[in-house]
């Protein structure tokens, strides 16, 4: 069985302006979607048909299309025809016809004598089948926007189908009959065999009895340079989509190559590709054959292409034909997504499953020997059609031979390509144990800066002088020279003296300028980090091509770090561009993460004996993955710095050293400032709004309210409120929005009244500074006359709450440690009850809530047992279990008056409970019943992660 694979690109000149196309081969029949006010339709449509006999036909016919065609939608007027013979295509070089213009034919023109223009179209075709080459030449497609450029590419090659089989004027039968000799003997030895070599001899122009001059030098596009034009088509349709996390079969290789990631995603996917060929040779794999990259979609979204090959036979299964479907997900220039769909039907239970690759190539870390790096990362998953009693032994078999292959996939890439060691780098003791063995000691250092020909030189006059001087006989006074002054007696003694004092001088500026740098110092150089919480450590390996203030003087560089308030300073590197620093500075333990390091490297030796910056950067841990920050280089800002390309090679490693303590401490302290309960958010929480802003894995959720964001039109959406950033998510009809912004970016929050505009809502106005959060800018209201940008929020649910958070995060966040710790000063000297409901305008007290009566029983039970189902026992676990309450977790009871007590429950629903499942948070307060020494409890409960849970809370009193 063969396929036709027909390209149907474009048309020109036709004579309707609405027309669609019909296509037929044998008894398969298709069309094309109509397009209506041109007479220059372009399609670009893919159709696929079998082909039973190579003495059919493909039929295109062009109609005008018709709008009245009524419900049984009657063809309109045929415009005009193509007749293409399915023999003429294998007689092609690897059944493959570049884009070629067709004239169309009437039935009219065929009866008339002149010959009438009815238009053309331009087609790609391409036949694949057993036993058949099949061309892994991708097939051009022309995009819109470039059709009045590509077009004349192949203006002049026009095949009109009646000239296949038409007489033709007698000055063209010489010419046209030695190409129709060369199509025969073509196609003759393609069919029989005879040579092999025929296929590549012929040029798809012989099909045409109307050969233009042009038409002989018009040479088949290589398949690369398609595949790169395919490529960059499809970055602009998907460089929004998202990084797609690693299947979960597990990891079959994760690496980093010294090689471009472009250039790794052709060495792997580009057409006729040495390397899988290699691959295949070591596998044992013959006849591979490649299909062309392809679109799948109209709008030019997703890019495939099918491979088959026979998988080696081993001990347990014979040879297995395998089919690979390669689909692009996201291919935007630096990262290149690839998904593979590996179909072996022929294997044992082969029909009732299939094996999933991913290939993500992303940026690797930057290397300064290297200019650019991939980072390669291969994960696959086992996905069962229908289920079987041999899924474990599927498993094990898929789980083993893959990694067999992919170890001769990995060993044979490292032969290509230099292998960068992800561990060394990612590995902070690593570093700095080799930072330590690397780094110079002062006395090093000083040999290394005096050790010149200015010091060697005055040392040497030195050793002269004093040796002459020792050798000199008895003083005499001689001309003006008295007792105690000792005149030069020659121009010889002048000069020597005056070598001398300059040669001194410049030892003695060499010396003072060593000192002030190991002064400049300072005294955090070297520092180690002290407490528990989020360590920040810096390896300062080097820089590169740094600026000088004078073009006479090398600088005398060094940096200064800044994190949340704090900084480190390095040592001063003497005369020098290119400085080696190979040093460890750390931050003390802070409570919350920092969002941003600020780096200055400065020169020490500047105008007035003033530091003079070389140049700056900022470092924004959100933006940076932790694999990036374990080995970078920071270009630097400033003009000095970017007229010479200045580079600063760092090494940024950010630990927590208390674990979840850290967080829950930072949400003890947080809870004083915004007057409710924090709790620590579930894991799958945080890794969905980690995954939705693609933030680090050390970000944390702290709360979110369901709001609406205020543009042109009100767009409803959720806030996100984490220890570093303000973000913003709604997702309309599958269109995404989404933006964050940092704590430190905001300059002023103020509130506004409600408004008919916001739907009677108060609104929260957050403004940034001058310069800040340009990536949110699309979610912002306006930008003001100071190139501030404004972001309004309204329609909060409990608009209080929600204000009071956002404030009391922003002043923690922004405020200095002396005011930081003002401020809890004064919220430990305030006695305020804290408050057991998340909205005090909504639920303040307990008698104000209207409760339904759901139960009420009186049984004769002591008092004492129906108290332990509140006292966090053994028994009130079993019983909560049974009632369908999974992971059920209590706190202790805390004191929160001297009647009142307090605790925190969560849980989850079974299935059988809540189709929905979902989590459940509690907040119970028991205090003493006065009338007959009982007790009431009260409880509200928070529902998550079940439809409308944020819009309501179950208050319960017992």
């Amino acid at each position: 069985m063969m396929r036709l694979f027909v390209y149907l690109l474009e048309g020109r000149d036709l004579a309707v302006k609405d027309s669609y196309v019909k296509l037929k081969v044998g008894k398969s029949k298709s069309k094309t979607r109509v397009l209506k006010n041109t007479r220059n339709p372009v399609w670009n449509e893919e159709f696929v048909f079998r082909v039973h006999d190579l003495e059919d036909e493909l039929v295109l016919s062009v109609y005008q299309f018709n709008e009245d065609s009524g419900f049984f939608n009657v063809a309109g007027d045929l415009v005009g025809r193509v007749k293409i013979p399915v023999w003429s295509i294998v007689a092609e070089k690897n059944h493959y016809l570049p884009p070629t213009w067709f004239s169309l034919q009437n039935r009219k023109s065929l009866k008339s004598t002149t010959n009438k223009d009815y238009g053309k179209v331009l087609l790609t075709l391409s036949l694949q089948g057993r036993g058949e080459q099949v061309c892994s030449d991708h097939l051009l497609y022309v995009h819109p926007s470039c059709r009045a450029e590509n077009t004349d590419e192949y203006g002049d090659k026009c095949v009109s189908s009646q000239d296949i089989f038409s007489c033709t004027p007698p000055t063209k039968k010489i010419l046209e009959g030695k190409h129709l000799v060369k199509v025969i003997a073509g196609r003759l030895e393609k069919l029989f065999h005879k040579n092999e070599d025929a296929s590549g001899t012929e040029d798809s122009s012989e099909l045409s009895t109307t050969i233009s001059d042009n038409e002989e030098n018009l040479a088949e596009p290589t398949s690369n340079s398609n595949f790169e034009e395919l490529i960059e088509m499809l970055q602009s349709s998907n460089e929004q989509k998202d990084m797609p996390e690693n299947l979960e079969g597990g990891i079959l290789l994760d690496q980093a190559y010294a090689i471009p990631p472009k250039d790794l995603n052709m060495l792997l996917f580009a057409p006729k590709s040495q390397f899988m060929r290699d691959l295949a040779e070591l596998q044992g794999t013959t006849d591979v054959q490649e299909g062309p990259w392809t679109w799948k979609s109209a709008d030019k979204s997703c890019l495939a292409r099918v491979v088959t090959y026979p998988k080696a036979a081993t001990k347990l299964v014979k040879t297995v034909k395998a089919t690979e479907e390669q689909t692009y997900i996201k291919a935007n220039g630096k990262e290149f997504i690839v998904f593979v769909d590996v179909n072996t039907p022929e294997v044992p239970y082969g029909n009732t499953f299939k094996v999933d690759l991913l290939y993500k190539i992303t940026p690797g870390p930057e290397l300064f020997s290297i200019e650019k790096s991939a980072h390669l990362v291969i994960s696959w998953a086992l996905n069962f059609h229908q289920s079987t009693m041999m899924k474990g032994l599927i498993e094990r078999g898929a789980r083993q031979g893959l990694k067999g292959s992919f170890e001769q996939f990995s060993d044979l890439l490292a032969k290509n390509l230099k292998v960068i060691n992800l561990v060394n780098i990612s590995d902070k003791g690593h570093t700095v144990a080799t930072l330590q063995e690397e780094r110079q000691s002062d006395w090093e250092l000083a040999t290394e800066y005096f050790w010149n020909f200015t010091v060697v030189a005055a040392l040497f006059m030195v050793l002269y002088i004093s040796f002459h001087i020792w050798l000199c006989g008895e003083f005499k006074l001689q001309g003006l020279e008295f007792d105690g002054l000792d005149l030069p007696d020659s121009v010889g003694e002048i000069i020597t003296s005056a070598i001398l004092v300059i040669q001194l001088e410049k030892v003695y500026d060499m010396v003072s300028h060593f000192v002030q740098a190991r002064l400049k110092r300072g005294s955090d150089h070297g520092v180690k980090a002290q407490g528990d919480g989020w360590v920040l450590t810096i390896a300062l390996i080097e820089g590169a091509k740094l600026a000088s203030l004078d073009s006479t003087e090398l600088p005398d560089p060094y940096v200064v770090f800044t994190c949340n308030g704090k900084s480190r300073t390095s040592s001063v590197k003497l005369q020098t561009l290119n400085p080696h620093w190979n040093e460890i500075l750390e931050f003390d333990a802070s409570e919350e993460p920092p969002s941003v390091l600020d780096v200055e490297v400065l020169d020490v030796d500047g105008p007035f004996d003033q530091a003079c910056s070389l140049g700056h950067a900022e470092i924004n841990f959100l933006k940076h993955t932790s694999t990036e920050l374990a080995d970078i280089w920071v270009p630097l800002d400033g003009k000095l710095a970017q007229s010479s390309q200045s580079k600063l090679h760092l090494r940024i490693f950010l630990n927590n050293t208390n674990g979840a303590e850290t967080i829950r401490d930072y949400l003890k302290k947080m809870e004083k400032e915004v007057g409710k309960k924090l709790n620590l958010r579930s894991l799958h929480r945080n890794s969905a709004f980690q995954k939705i802003f693609g933030l680090p894995p050390e970000e944390f959720l702290i709360s979110d309210f369901s709001c609406s964001l205020k543009r042109k039109m009100p767009l409803q959406g959720r806030l996100f409120l984490s220890a570093r950033i303000v973000g913003f998510y709604a997702n309309l009809f599958g269109h995404k929005t989404k933006f964050f912004f940092l704590w430190e970016d905001i300059e002023h929050i103020h509130e506004l009244p409600p408004t008919l505009g916001t739907v009677g809502s108060p609104s929260l106005v957050i403004i940034l500074s001058k310069g800040h959060g340009n990536d949110a800018r699309h979610g912002a209201k306006y930008q003001d006359e100071e190139g501030r940008l404004h972001f309004y929020f309204h329609s909060f649910i409990s608009f209080n709450v929600a204000s009071r958070t956002v404030m009391a995060l922003w002043r923690t966040r922004t405020l200095g440690p002396d005011q930081r710790a003002q401020i809890a000063e004064e919220q430990q000297d305030r006695d305020e009850k804290p408050s057991l409901f998340e909205d005090p305008s909504s639920y303040l007290i307990i008698q104000d809530a209207k409760l339904a009566k759901v139960l009420s029983v009186e049984l004769p039970v002591n008092i004492r047992l129906v108290l332990q189902m509140f006292d966090g026992g053994d028994f009130e676990y079993r019983v909560m279990a049974k009632s369908g309450c999974l992971n059920y977790t209590t706190t202790a009871w805390e004191p929160v008056t001297p009647d009142v007590h307090e605790r925190r429950i969560s849980y989850k629903f079974d299935r059988s409970i809540s189709v929905f499942g979902g989590e459940v948070t509690c907040t119970q307060q028991k205090m003493p019943f006065s009338s007959d020494g009982g007790w009431i409890v009260n409880e509200i409960m928070t529902l998550h992660d079940v439809p409308f849970g944020e819009y309501f809370r179950h208050v319960e009193q017992n």
